[in-house]
């Protein structure tokens, strides 16, 4: 009585992306970080698994002819190209931000040494996004209708 499958997709499509981006980060640096669970950036992109997994099942629901499909569909073109691009470059900008600011403490002794990072996990390399799309259009073909 109060199944959605589309919001329902969406909600697996990022969830299912989190944990693989979690697991991932632990095998491949052998450390814990819960971070993985809810941040943004890394393999795969649980922003693209959302909107690809909505987009989908939208589809099956409304018709992929429909007006709730294109919107769907232009959304999500949206944020993954964003993921790709604007993001993506906002995490290199921060990398090197965060090593000027390093090399600048390490020559200027009267700087405050209580520096804040700038978060370099932002985006997304292109098969990020292309593994995180492939995820939600594969919950959004398998999630129930009813």
């Amino acid at each position: 009585m109060f199944y959605n499958p589309i919001l329902c997709a969406g909600i697996l499509g990022w969830a299912s992306a989190q944990i693989l981006k979690f697991i991932l980060h632990f095998f491949q640096n052998a450390s814990f970080n819960p971070e993985r669970l809810y941040g943004s950036g890394g393999m795969p992109s649980s922003h693209s698994s959302l909107v690809c997994a909505t987009m989908i099942s939208c589809g099956r629901v409304e018709g992929f002819t429909s007006t709730a499909f294109a919107l769907a569909f232009v959304f999500g073109v949206i944020v993954m190209y964003d993921a790709a691009g604007v993001r993506y470059a906002a995490g290199l900008h921060a990398k090197e931000l965060n090593l000027i600011r390093d090399i600048l403490f390490k020559k200027e002794e009267n700087l405050d040494n209580k520096k804040k990072e700038f978060k370099e996990f932002l985006g997304h390399t292109p098969l990020q996004v292309f593994c995180g799309a492939l995820l939600g259009v594969l919950i959004g073909v398998l999630i129930p209708l009813q």
